[in-house]
């Protein structure tokens, strides 16, 4: 398995606890850009560019924080998501299931839906997933590139809980902590564990994280 090649293993030592995070946030601000609106781009390395050995040391941190979880699947949403997810997935030796934002021939008509507001482009879209790909009684670990108000995270939730999946928490890759998605996944009792999270970033400070 994956898992025991000596190479992977190396970059599971670099990418443990606060080594792990502390690099991604010397990645953001290395790389990321800081635009009007509180928009955050790290283009270079995560949602357009992957930077794959960089994002396998995220997915082996994810595999760190719930590994002694029973992890049956990971679900995320096109299409930022899915590289990180299906990094994380190999850790784990798991499928990835991506939620679709627009229903293609290929789809049957047996799917859950959720509706989704995007903070980033201002629109509201459904998210499709066929329900033969989330089963009831499965375990679910939602991995995401960022959390900002929750409204995907709450929508991928709502998937797996019509389903009669259970939600084994949420791995983020960054995290606008000073918007109120945490928070209010959280306060659901779900488990977010946000590998980078920002309390407060402009174009003029650009980006400055949390202390805890």
């Amino acid at each position: 398995m994956f898992l025991k090649d000596p190479k992977f293993l190396g970059f599971y030592d670099l990418a443990m606890g606060e080594t792990g995070m502390k690099a991604l946030e010397e990645k953001i601000l290395a790389e990321g850009i800081v635009s009007q609106g509180n928009v955050l781009k790290v283009s270079s390395f995560l949602n357009h560019q992957i930077d794959v050995p960089f994002m396998q040391q995220v997915g082996q941190e994810f595999y760190r924080l719930f590994k002694d979880e029973r992890v049956d699947k990971i679900l995320t949403i096109e299409a930022s998501g899915i590289g990180v997810a299906c990094l994380t997935a190999v850790c784990f030796d798991v499928p990835v299931v991506f939620a679709k934002k627009s229903k293609s021939k290929n789809l049957t008509n047996d799917c859950y839906t959720a509706q989704i507001a995007s903070f980033t482009h201002g629109t509201t879209h459904e998210v499709i997933v066929e329900k033969r790909f989330i089963q009831p009684g499965e375990r679910i670990l939602v991995v995401d590139d960022f959390l900002a108000v929750g409204n995907a995270l709450a929508g991928l939730i709502q998937l797996i809980e019509d389903a009669g999946a259970e939600v084994v928490g949420a791995g983020i890759v960054i995290e606008k902590a000073w918007q109120e998605g945490g928070k209010r996944i959280r306060d659901r009792g779900i488990r977010v564990e946000s590998l980078a999270r920002i309390q407060e970033m402009t174009p003029e400070k650009g980006v400055i994280f949390c202390d805890d």
